[in-house]
């Protein structure tokens, strides 16, 4: 019972930081730094950026890793778990994928173009980032409430 507590404990934190993060990003900090010069902007999101993706990259593990052991240990494996599981699960991986390739993607572009002074690259670049931000936030949402309903209702 512990390890089972341990483990959604752990789990819950990881969506929390990682959806929480994403939200704060996209519905908060975004309209609040539309106002400064784009080099400043820049700037902020190269720091916010190199802060917040090593959280997420561990919420990902951290979040993979618990729920499979959790299907396991708790339903058996994917065929004991209601259809509300294999939800969360799918949009999950799918919510890693797109951070993996945001990451090596526009992330890597991101970086090299602020490296190297090119404003406009750097730019494009961030411009990429929030729309694949956008679409894991809806997701993430999406799981937390299937995380927290879904058992009433898709079994």
């Amino acid at each position: 019972m512990a390890l089972r507590a341990f483990l959604t404990g752990i789990h819950l934190l990881a969506s929390v930081i990682w959806v929480g993060g994403m939200f704060f990003a996209f519905q908060i900090l975004r309209p609040s730094v539309a106002a400064m010069e784009p080099q400043a902007r820049l700037k902020l999101w190269a720091g916010v950026f190199e802060r917040f993706f090593p959280w997420v990259w561990a919420s990902a593990v951290v979040l993979l890793l618990s729920g499979f052991w959790m299907i396991s240990a708790y339903f058996g494996g994917m065929k004991g778990a209601g259809m509300y599981i294999h939800l969360m699960m799918g949009i999950g991986m799918l919510m890693a994928l797109l951070f993996v390739w945001l990451w090596f993607s526009p992330y890597r572009l991101f970086r090299s173009a602020m490296a190297s002074g090119d404003s406009q690259g750097a730019g494009r670049q961030v411009d990429r980032i929030r729309h694949i931000i956008a679409v894991n936030l809806i997701m993430g949402l999406v799981v937390l409430v299937l995380a927290s309903t879904g058992k009433y209702f898709l079994h």
